[in-house]
C-alpha cells in the first residue's frame, strides 16, 4: 500500500482542556476511504532528557514518585520544554543542572523522539552529556528527587532485566552505551580521540 493511500488528513479541531503541562483536542479526520473518524489528541511542547556519564564511566540517575501510576522509577534528568520553539539543547542544559547539579562540558544529541504517536505530540530530545563538573541542585519547589549514581554498565542491565521502565531512560541508556561502547567514535566538536577515549572510559566496555 502506498504512503498516500494511509495518511488521515486533518479537518478540524475543539480544544477540550487547557492546562499547564498539555492541552487535550477532539479533532476531525478524513480517512485513506473517505469517511471520517474522531481523534483524541494530547498537544505537548515537548522535552529533553540527559544521559550525564562521567570519567569513571558512571550514570546519574534521578529517583522519583510518579502519581500517575502510583512508582518510584529511576530515570535520566529530564524536563520539558519551556515552549514549543525552545531549544531542546538548552532545556537539557537547565534540566541537567538543575535537577543534578551537574554542568557538562561536552554534548552530544542521540536522538530525537516520539513517545506516544497514537495520541500524543510530544518530542524527546536525548543528550549524551561528558566532561562532567558537580555543582549544587536548585530544583522547582514542587520537585523532589533523589540522585543515584551507578555504572553506565549497571543502569543498562536493569534496563535488560525490566527494572528500568521509563521508556525515555531505557533508549536514552541504551545508546549512550552503544556509542561509549565504539572504540572508534570521535566526538563530534573534536572533543575525543581514539586514545583520550580508552582515558576516559576504562569502564566502557564489558
Amino acid at each position: 500500500m502506498n504512503e498516500k493511500d494511509l495518511k488521515e488528513t486533518f479537518l478540524s479541531s475543539k480544544t477540550e482542556f487547557v492546562g499547564k503541562i498539555i492541552t487535550v483536542e477532539q479533532w476531525r479526520v478524513s480517512l485513506p476511504n473517505g469517511q471520517e473518524a474522531g481523534r483524541e489528541i494530547v498537544k505537548h511542547n515537548g522535552a529533553a532528557a540527559v544521559v550525564p556519564v562521567d570519567s569513571r564511566g558512571i550514570v546519574t540517575l534521578v529517583k522519583q514518585h510518579r502519581v500517575a501510576i502510583d512508582r518510584i522509577t529511576l530515570e535520566v534528568p529530564a524536563g520539558k520544554l519551556d515552549a514549543p520553539d525552545e531549544d531542546p539543547f538548552l532545556c537539557a542544559k537547565r534540566e541537567l543542572e538543575e535537577e543534578t547539579g551537574l554542568v557538562a562540558g561536552k554534548w552530544q544529541k542521540m536522538a530525537h523522539v516520539v513517545t506516544t504517536p497514537g495520541f500524543c505530540t510530544e518530542r524527546i530530545a536525548l543528550y549524551l552529556a561528558t566532561d562532567l563538573t558537580q555543582g549544587r541542585q536548585h530544583m522547582d519547589p514542587d520537585e523532589f528527587l533523589n540522585l543515584v549514581k551507578m555504572p553506565l554498565n549497571d543502569a543498562v542491565m536493569m534496563v535488560e532485566a525490566g527494572q528500568i521502565e521509563d521508556a525515555k531512560t531505557c533508549l536514552a541508556l541504551l545508546m549512550a552505551h552503544r556509542i561509549l561502547n565504539q572504540p572508534s567514535y570521535l566526538w563530534q566538536e573534536g572533543a575525543h580521540s581514539k586514545a583520550s577515549f580508552k582515558d576516559a572510559y576504562p569502564q566502557a566496555k564489558g
